[in-house]
C-alpha cells in the first residue's frame, strides 16, 4: 500500500470487515422498523464481531430513530460508524515516552504469531519518527528465531540490540539492555518477552522476574505493559486479553493484522469490554503500517460509511 495516505490504507485495510458487515446486514433493509428486524440486525451485528454490547446499543440507537420512512443501509452503516466512534475515542491513546530519568521502558507481549516482533520494529521505527533514540533488548530467550528476527530488524533500523543466548536468562538480558540504555542516553527500551501460553506457570513466572528486576533499577519501570493482539483472531484475541492482563498487568493494546481478516470489529470488542488504551494499529507489513489512530476514521472504515 506504499504511496497511500493513512486513510486510504485504513479503509483498504479493513475493506474487508466493512463488506462482512454489509453480507450480515444484507436484506434487513428496505422496510419499516419493528422488533422483528431489529433482532436480525443485532444478531447481524454480533456476527460481525462487534460484541453483544455494541450491537445492543446499535440497536436501540436504531429503535429510538422515527424514520419516516423505510430503513435503508446507509442508516444502519451510519448508526454503526458513530457508535463505533464514541468507544474508540476514549482508548485512542498514543504511546507517550515520558520517562525521566530515561530510558522509558516498553514490555512488550503476546502469543507467538501475533506479529509480535515484527511489532516491536514498527514501534520503534515510530519512535524514530519522532527522532526518540531507540534500544531493543531480545528478551525472548526461549527461540533462537525471535532472537535472530529481532536482530534483523535491529540492523534495518539501525538501532542497537541487546540479546543474550538461546535459553538464557531473559531478566538478565533485560537487565543489561536498561544499563547499556542507561548508559548510551536512550530515550526508549522496547523489551522483547516470551509468548508461549503452553505453560503459564513459567512465562508469568519469567515476566514477573523481568518486572522485579526493572523495578529494582527504576521503581517505574517498566513504563508500559503492551499487548500484541492479531485481529485474525477475532474474538479469540479477546480470552488472550484476560490471560495475559492477570499473568503480566497489560496496560495498552496494540491490534496487528487488521487488513488479513473480515475481523475487524474485534477492535471494538476489546476497547468496549476492556476500556483498555489501545496505542496503535497495524495494517499492512511495512515499517509505516503501524499507526495511532483516528477513532473516527477507523469508525467509517469499519463501519463502511464512506
Amino acid at each position: 500500500m506504499t504511496g497511500l495516505s493513512w486513510q486510504d490504507r485504513v479503509f483498504g485495510g479493513l475493506k474487508r470487515t466493512s463488506e462482512r458487515l454489509g453480507e450480515n446486514i444484507s436484506g434487513l433493509f428496505g422496510r419499516g422498523v419493528d422488533d422483528a428486524m431489529l433482532d436480525e440486525i443485532e444478531d447481524a451485528l454480533i456476527m460481525s464481531d462487534l460484541g453483544p454490547s455494541m450491537a445492543a446499543r446499535i440497536r436501540d440507537r436504531l429503535a429510538s430513530q422515527r424514520l419516516d420512512r423505510d430503513l435503508e443501509e446507509k442508516d444502519i452503516r451510519a448508526v454503526v460508524a458513530d457508535e463505533v466512534a464514541k468507544v474508540l475515542a476514549p482508548v485512542a491513546v498514543p504511546l507517550e515516552i515520558e520517562a525521566f530519568p530515561r530510558p522509558h521502558v516498553i514490555l512488550v507481549i503476546g502469543v507467538n504469531g501475533s506479529g509480535k516482533t515484527t511489532t516491536i520494529a514498527k514501534l520503534a521505527h515510530l519512535f524514530q519518527e519522532m527522532d526518540y533514540s531507540v534500544m531493543l533488548a531480545g528478551g525472548d530467550t526461549f527461540r533462537a528465531a525471535a532472537i535472530g528476527q529481532l536482530k534483523i530488524w535491529a540492523e534495518r533500523l539501525g538501532v542497537p540490540i541487546v540479546s543474550g543466548p538461546e535459553g538464557g536468562d531473559a531478566a538478565s538480558v533485560v537487565f543489561d539492555a536498561y544499563k547499556q540504555a542507561q548508559s548510551a542516553g536512550s530515550d526508549v527500551l522496547i523489551v522483547d518477552t516470551a509468548g508461549r501460553l503452553q505453560n503459564r506457570r513459567e512465562l508469568m513466572e519469567e515476566l514477573a522476574k523481568v518486572k522485579r528486576v526493572l523495578g529494582k533499577i527504576n521503581p517505574e519501570s517498566p513504563h508500559d505493559i503492551v499487548l500484541v493482539l492479531d485481529a485474525t483472531n477475532g474474538q479469540n484475541a479477546l480470552s488472550q486479553i484476560d490471560v495475559f492482563k492477570e499473568m503480566a498487568g497489560v496496560t495498552g493494546l496494540v491490534m496487528t493484522k487488521l487488513d488479513g481478516t473480515a475481523r475487524g470489529g474485534v477492535l471494538v470488542s476489546a476497547a468496549e469490554k476492556y476500556g483498555l488504551p489501545i496505542h496503535a494499529i497495524g495494517i499492512g507489513e511495512g515499517l509505516d503500517d503501524l499507526r495511532p489512530f483516528h477513532p473516527q476514521l477507523v469508525a467509517n472504515a469499519i463501519a463502511g460509511n464512506f
